[in-house]
């Protein structure tokens, strides 16, 4: 049922209460939109040895295997995912979709990712390979360390044993079944 209203101003609380139903009602349509967004993925390789999926399939494997939990394990999956739209600004994108269905330490490691990630490759485009510094303090440093050092940057390997999107889409789904914030 949609309501008629065509400015906020002009709304009722029933009215909102109608499209907060709806909202209910159609929570399962953003992991399908997720999964359809890491499928994407696929077309992407931008000079990589890997498709774009392919290594966010790896990262999120090698956290799986690692024991990180299933937030993390989304989290690792879906860290760039914003380059479906666009690569400059993927973390921030992917860490706003993350936002309100992880707690806030995974959310800031995916939206800092690429600045650990720039010990491996910042200087080569004359940028501060030690940008991760700038967070040292931040309590979740270490695990910003652990997801880019032994999960993320590694994942590059056409012959590594990646498990499937398939294996994932429950996590997806149980992750982006509903926001812990409105």
């Amino acid at each position: 049922m949609a309501t008629t209203f065509t400015r906020m101003d002009a709304s009722t609380r029933e009215q909102w209460l109608t499209i907060g139903v709806e909202h209910v009602k159609n929570q399962g349509r953003v992991a399908d939109r997720i999964l359809w967004l890491l499928e994407s993925l696929a077309e992407l390789v931008d000079g990589f040895a890997t498709d774009q999926l392919t290594h966010c399939l790896q990262t999120a494997t090698r956290a799986e295997r690692a024991g990180a939990d299933k937030e993390f394990v989304v989290a690792s999956l879906c860290h760039d995912i914003g380059k479906a739209i666009s690569v400059p600004n993927h973390p921030a994108i992917a860490a706003a979709m993350l936002q309100p269905y992880v707690r806030d330490e995974v959310y800031q490691v995916i939206l800092t990712h690429q600045d650990f990630q720039g010990r491996h490759y910042y200087a080569y485009f004359d940028k501060d390979p030690d940008a991760r510094e700038q967070y040292r303090d931040e309590p979740w440093f270490a695990l910003g360390e652990r997801f880019a050092d032994e999960w993320d940057q590694n994942s590059f390997d056409p012959d590594y044993d990646t498990l499937p999107l398939e294996h994932f889409e429950p996590l997806v789904r149980e992750v982006f079944a509903q926001p812990h914030t409105f």
